[in-house]
């Protein structure tokens, strides 16, 4: 019982509240270096595999910190091949499949449809023929998010109460822009389809952060973290014949093999 209730604080400490008083009082406590001490019951707790942790778990002087940790260099290998979509995240495959029409996505508790997740019916469309992957971070998960291909950004945009674009200016002047958002969306436009990834933060606060503004996208590259709990959609707009190559939900890391487009030389002889 003692550990249950120890894991249901240590939860509410990297994964917040709906209210956003609750939410302003556990953000500054897990960021405060008075958290320090819990984050050795969070490592226990969550079984968290500390010989791929970047630095070691003394390094961190709270507990926001350790749960943004970066990992070791070549902790996680990915397929390079262009035809490849790999994963942008560890955490849980929770369901993928075919976008049909009138699909529900269940998101932290509440279905959204997928005009509802883009905030628009025009961006939306682009994606109404493809596929999704739903990831779910859990507080045991490493937070960072990596390109699931090579391409360029075409888009970033941050969605909620209100929406603004990401830009430079956004990205250097850090969390205000974004205080109101609850999820951020990075188009990107690629050798075979165009991508979108749905990156869905805590609530009443920014908890999604980005490096840099680069239009580039490299294949495997750590763009970006989550400052607390977290959730992504990976939308595959479905021009190019492409499958699924996993078998089923679960457990799954960056950069493992998700799908497989058919490379630009194939024909029906083949």
């Amino acid at each position: 019982m003692v550990i249950v209730l120890k894991k249901k604080l240590l939860k509410s400490l990297v994964e917040l509240t709906g209210n956003p008083v609750a939410s302003g009082l556990l953000r500054h406590l897990s960021a405060s270096r008075l958290s320090k001490p819990l984050i050795k019951t969070y490592s226990t707790a969550y079984k968290i595999d500390e010989s791929i942790m970047e630095f070691p778990r003394e390094h961190y002087d709270s507990l926001q910190a350790f749960f943004t940790r970066s990992l070791k260099s070549g902790t996680r290998p990915f397929n390079d091949s262009p035809e490849t979509l790999i994963s942008p995240s560890d955490g849980q495959l929770s369901s993928y499949g075919p976008v049909e029409d009138g699909h529900q996505f269940t998101i932290k508790g509440h279905t959204y449809s997928i005009n509802e997740i883009f905030m628009d019916e025009k961006r939306a469309s682009v994606y109404k023929n493809g596929w999704y992957f739903v990831f779910y971070l859990s507080p045991s998960d490493y937070h960072h998010f990596h390109y699931p291909a090579d391409g360029t950004v075409i888009n970033r945009y941050a969605l909620g109460n209100k929406s603004y674009p990401v830009n430079t200016m956004g990205l250097k002047y850090g969390d205000k822009p974004f205080e109101t958002n609850y999820r951020l969306i990075t188009e990107l436009s690629t050798a075979y389809d165009k991508l979108a990834l749905v990156k869905v933060g805590a609530l009443n606060v920014n908890s999604v952060q980005l490096y840099s503004s680069s239009k580039e996208a490299k294949k495997g590259e750590d763009f970006g973290y989550f400052s607390f709990g977290s959730t992504i959609l990976l939308f595959v707009a479905g021009v190019s014949p492409f499958y699924p190559t996993v078998q089923e939900k679960g457990t799954i890391h960056v950069g493992e093999p998700i799908g497989q487009w058919l490379p630009h030389n194939y024909s029906s002889k083949n």
